[in-house]
């Protein structure tokens, strides 16, 4: 018998709840630190790359059977990383686990993690709408089912950890990674992320969420750029989503930032890492590292000398696993350790972190087999329920901005009758759908030989499924388009009676694409010649009394403010995934109703950026500016084909504790003549604080679906813990005194307002405090 065979059998003896104390006492110093790395099987280090500096950084000159010899952490990316099969992908990392356990004296497999933002990254996966549309839906629920049906495909195929979801605030829309995020509200990024937590955690594959903290108010919507932001901002806007992902979704793994704040990098950061994270929070999942994350505290950052420094500094920081490859934690944080310059005990730390998670997952029990029930059989990455579900998230994500009148009724829906043309440069375009994380987007676009593993129909093509005839118009891509392009799109929109114009992003990483991680912008223009195409376009249907509908399919929102007087509809959809055109002519020709709310202002022009609605007073429209920054479409607008009223406004009480709640309540009825759904909005406004505090905040929302001609009531229950906010000594603070409580269907639109006074203590409040405004809806 080998000893690894007889360590084995012997841990097999060891009672569960001792089999991590165990491991700890009985692992040499190399096999402890080969718990806290992931390899990166089929990382290349030419050509396109899928993560920063990828080409310098990837390479691992060991062989395999070197790097696993000591055991693994965690296996990188090994159906994301190219295209491959399910099975023959199910196969390869059934043989790779088997060596793992074969080559290491306990047997101890890796921990597997994908990219799962918009669906499993991975090919023949079904791609979901990106999270800004998830945002759009302000609907918890569908966002927690979408996350159990990822998660399923996920543990089918063997993998254990998902790096999603992304907690971000959007506060400059320049940022590439705005696609990646929920939005510009930390109430509406928290819930939608905790319900995806809850869904992917439910399946049993660990979330992560990413990236903390404060990567999205990067200067200058630059990526990796550093960030200047103070104690009071990054705790009342980044880090509430975070709070309320672990509290409430469960998340077993945070990524940290690339970015610092104020100087500090997150990866170095112990202060963030060990006392918020941990000692005050009190998570006990794992912290791992963006891709090279650790090694960049030395070669972007420069607050390490080399390789081991860093390691050192991450490591008591507080990072537990070095992705996606071995760069740091190998030999150089070993010579520091042996050197007695790290204590041993914070690798134990780390470690024992790393096992119990291990444990949970199942990956320390004698009966793991490597090998998933189904490998003998198929199995279908994008079924017709994952389509299905996919299809409703993007119909309920696509928004109506604008929905002019004409002689014979509304612009939208499009009426039975007429010619129709399909023109602009995301007409006959199916990545128009897909963002920068799906499969086909993020990987496949280098890989031309390899045909699409999913049907994604473009808009022109989802639209000669319907019509006997569409006249499409092509006017190059989104960067260029020629005079010729131009002008013959613009003789096909005067030649027809309604004219789809399908502007916007293609998604793409590091350049290749308008969107996407490291494509960030300079301003809010429309992309290329987009700006130019559309006005001489729409010039063209005015001229000719053509019905032009804009559609913007997109990964951040554009200044739309030359172009929303004289289009007669807008239709704002946020990469809607793989059935994203289908839903759009479902939208366009009224077979569903649209409902999609804004998880980002539109800007009226491309310049007065960076700017979120949440904001002071002082950074709104003034008499001492003359640049008005109101955006063209606020946050949490979006228009229906049927009309709702909200009456019979009541406020539980005048005035409150400052540890009590009051109860806000509304009737909401479809007035119109079809069904449809409302999104009741509450905001607060404090006028009179101790800093400065923003004009209004979203606190809670209520998704109201209703028949036409019937009503519901909507109650939301208010803690006094919801006011709150860091005060001038940087902490949480509950504060007596009045605050206004806007009950409304966006954030420009209010339909009544409640004054409550808040009396007694100022109360100081931390993680334990109450998160959440519970909103209940029960037919009126």
């Amino acid at each position: 018998m080998t000893s690894g065979a007889a360590e084995q059998q012997s841990l097999a003896r060891v009672p569960a709840e001792d089999v991590v104390e165990h491991l700890i006492r009985e692992m040499t110093l190399e096999e402890k630190l080969a718990q806290l790395v992931g390899v990166w099987v089929n990382a290349s280090t030419h050509g396109d790359s899928v993560a920063p500096l990828q080409s310098q950084m990837a390479g691992d000159a060991r062989s395999w059977e070197e790097v696993i010899a000591n055991g693994l952490g965690q296996i990188t990316r090994m159906y994301g990383t190219v295209p491959v099969d399910p099975a023959e992908g199910a196969r390869r990392l059934a043989a790779a686990q088997e060596q793992i356990m074969a080559a290491s004296r306990f047997g101890i497999p890796a921990q597997v993690h994908e990219e799962c933002l918009a669906g499993l990254a991975a090919w023949k996966a079904t791609a979901f709408p990106v999270p800004l549309a998830w945002g759009a839906t302000f609907n918890p629920g569908l966002v927690r089912q979408m996350a159990q049906r990822i998660g399923t495909s996920m543990r089918g195929l063997g993998i254990h950890q998902g790096l999603a979801p992304v907690l971000d605030v959007v506060r400059d829309l320049r940022w590439g990674r705005v696609e990646e995020t929920i939005g510009e509200d930390p109430y509406l990024v928290g819930t939608l992320a905790t319900a995806y937590v809850q869904g992917l955690e439910s399946t049993g594959v660990v979330a992560t969420l990413k990236h903390f903290v404060g990567y999205s108010a990067s200067g200058a919507g630059r990526n990796h750029a550093p960030v200047s932001m103070g104690p009071r901002e990054l705790a009342d806007v980044m880090l509430p989503p975070f709070e309320m992902a672990i509290r409430h979704g469960g998340a077993r793994s945070v990524m940290h930032a690339y970015t610092d704040v104020d100087g500090v990098p997150a990866a170095g950061n112990r202060a963030l890492l060990t006392g918020l994270l941990r000692e005050e929070w009190g998570f006990g999942g794992t912290v791992v590292a963006d891709y090279f994350g650790v090694a960049f505290l030395n070669v972007t950052h420069g607050v390490a000398a080399d390789s081991g420094d860093a390691a050192a500094l991450a490591l008591t920081a507080g990072v537990d696993v070095e992705l996606p490859t071995v760069n740091c934690f190998g030999e150089p944080l070993l010579a520091l350790v042996r050197d007695g310059k790290v204590d041993g005990k914070v690798v134990d730390t780390a470690l024992r972190r790393v096992l119990r998670q291990k444990q949970e997952l199942g990956l320390l029990s004698p009966d793991f087999s490597a090998v998933p029930a189904w490998l003998s059989g198929p199995f279908e990455l994008d079924p017709a329920e994952d389509r299905e579900l996919a299809r409703e998230v993007a119909t309920q994500s696509l928004v109506l901005l604008s929905n002019q009148a004409r002689a014979d009724g509304p612009a939208l829906p499009l009426p039975q009758r007429g010619s129709l043309a399909v023109l602009g440069p995301l007409a006959d375009d199916p990545f128009a759908m897909l963002g920068c994380y799906s499969f086909d987007a993020h990987v496949g676009a280098s890989h031309p030989e390899v045909p699409m593993g999913i049907s994604v129909p473009s808009v022109a093509a989802a639209a000669l499924q319907r019509f006997p005839s569409v006249a499409v118009s092509v006017t190059g891509n989104c960067e260029a388009s020629s005079e010729h392009q131009i002008a013959e799109a613009c003789a096909v929109a005067a030649s027809v009676d309604t004219c789809v114009v399908v502007v916007g992003d293609n998604a793409g990483l590091f350049g290749r694409g308008t969107s996407g991680e490291g494509n960030d912008a300079a301003d809010l223009r429309l992309p290329g010649d987009q700006h130019w195409m559309l006005d001489r376009v729409l010039t063209a249907c005015a001229d000719s009394g053509t019905r032009a509908v804009v559609v913007v399919l997109s990964g951040r929102p554009y200044a739309l403010g030359d172009f929303a007087d004289r289009a007669d509809a807008i239709v704002q959809g946020f990469f809607p995934g793989e059935d994203g055109a289908a839903a759009l002519w479902d939208v366009l020709t009224g077979v569903v109703n649209p409902s999609g709310k804004l998880p980002v202002s539109v800007p009226r022009s491309p310049g007065g950026q960076p700017g979120t609605y949440l904001h002071s007073r002082l950074a709104g429209a003034t008499q001492v500016s003359a640049l008005d920054p109101s955006p063209l479409f606020g946050f949490g607008h979006g228009l229906s084909y049927t009309d709702f009223s909200l009456a019979d406004h009541r406020c539980g009480a005048p005035t409150m504790s400052t540890s009590d709640s009051v109860t806000i309540s509304c009737t909401v009825t479809n007035t119109g003549s079809r069904s449809g759904a409302e999104i009741v909005q509450l905001y607060l406004e404090d006028p009179v604080g101790e800093v400065v505090r923003p004009v209004r905040e979203l606190i809670g929302y209520a998704r109201v679906e209703l028949a036409a001609g019937s009503s519901a009531e909507v109650e939301f229950t208010v803690h006094a813990d919801r006011t709150s906010f860091t005060g001038l000594d940087l902490a949480r603070v509950v504060t007596p005194g009045l605050v206004k409580l806007h009950v409304s269907t966006s954030s420009t639109s209010d339909a009544a307002t409640h004054e409550v006074i808040l009396h007694g203590e100022r109360r100081i409040v931390g993680f334990d405090r109450e998160m959440l405004t519970p909103a209940e809806v029960r037919p009126a």
